[in-house]
């Protein structure tokens, strides 16, 4: 079954306008804000470099983060909130949700888009891999003979050192 191609400004723009709701009314903290915001950020970055995998790769680990992240601004602050009887808060919280309920679909058409651009099943994070292959290496044993001929290491006649050459 394929899944169906998203644009990617339609979810960003969808988590910015949800984000917006969720803090009109002030019962979460400001990490919630700057954190769904910057992701937010990242993903104003993959729209712009079209060609970009680590940009994708970068947002798709920012709305895995923030799904964690919301679930503990949630528990922490939902309950304590002063104005719970309002409609207004109401309204704040059920974006909240919403919005936390829409990333792990989010993630799976960003994860689509990041295979689109190029990106691998499995994630490098640039760790140095150990092999036994050898065959890249190249021998010191024997060196090139025709740069010893320009008379090498910079030494003229008689065996002395020249100038050197800066």
């Amino acid at each position: 079954m394929e899944i169906p191609a998203i644009n990617l400004k339609a979810i960003v723009l969808a988590h910015w306008l949800l984000t917006l709701w969720a803090c009109s009314f002030p019962w979460l903290p400001t990490s919630y804000v700057l954190g769904n915001m910057s992701v937010l950020a990242v993903g104003v970055w993959a729209i712009a470099q079209r060609d970009s995998i680590d940009a994708v790769l970068m947002f798709l680990i920012g709305l895995a983060l923030t799904i964690l992240t919301d679930i503990v601004h949630f528990g922490l602050y939902y309950a304590n909130a002063e104005g719970g009887k309002t409609d207004l808060f109401r309204f704040c919280g059920g974006m909240a949700i919403l919005n936390l309920l829409l990333k792990p679909v989010s993630c799976v058409f960003v994860y689509q888009m990041y295979r689109e651009r190029g990106g691998e099943y499995n994630v490098n994070f640039g760790f140095p891999k150990i092999t036994r292959n050898r065959d890249a290496y190249q021998s010191i044993d024997h060196q090139d003979q025709s740069g010893s001929s320009a008379s090498s290491y910079n030494q003229a006649e008689g065996g002395k050192p020249g100038p050197s050459s800066y």
